[in-house]
């Protein structure tokens, strides 16, 4: 899943979880830029929102981690939250490649599906878009924060699973030790 390019994308990532089934159908790994410009009232992640450097990592050092997952945990896809995942310059072409190793993609954005740059949409399988209204939060579906965001179907490969987003379930917390404390999942 390498890739050998003159220039390196970098991506300003805040963490990862190699192994989750908290942020989306089937066995994941989710990443959390740093960084957003919505700045949405009462967003999840408030620590995420600063323009700042956090873990800058080059695509292929963001390669080997999901390939490693893919091998090590079976992952079907990569989810992208933040902050605002949509600020990275190099996350179409990353798509692309993860795309071409056979996983999905789902991206969560702040911005409106008509708002997302077309190279970086015709490279995923799923947007959940909208702002996070605080006023409006949505108590029917799982992993979606407010009634306002849509899930918009780029491919089919997620709509076989459009009742998880749906589906009754108990509230999840996952905690991973394998890289340090991490946790994950519904507020409880």
């Amino acid at each position: 899943m390498g890739v050998t390019t003159y220039f390196q994308p970098k991506f300003n990532v805040a963490c990862i979880n190699r192994c989750t089934e908290a942020e989306g159908p089937e066995k994941r790994l989710a990443i959390w830029f740093q960084g957003c410009d919505k700045r949405c009232k009462g967003c999840c992640n408030p620590e995420l929102l600063k323009l700042k450097p956090a873990h800058i990592l080059t695509l292929d050092e963001l390669l080997l981690i999901i390939a490693e997952a893919k091998k090590r945990f079976g992952i079907e896809g990569v989810t992208y939250l933040g902050g605002e995942p949509a600020l990275q310059q190099g996350l179409a072409e990353l798509s692309r490649i993860i795309r071409t190793a056979g996983l999905g993609a789902i991206l969560f954005t702040g911005k409106q599906e008509s708002e997302v740059r077309a190279d970086l949409k015709a490279e995923v399988d799923l947007i959940i878009d909208g702002g996070f209204e605080q006023n409006k939060l949505d108590d029917k579906r799982n992993l979606v924060g407010s009634t306002n965001q849509r899930l918009v179907f780029i491919t089919d490969r997620y709509r076989p699973h459009k009742q998880w987003f749906y589906a009754s379930r108990p509230k999840r917390v996952e905690i991973n030790v394998a890289d340090g404390l991490f946790i994950t999942g519904d507020k409880i």
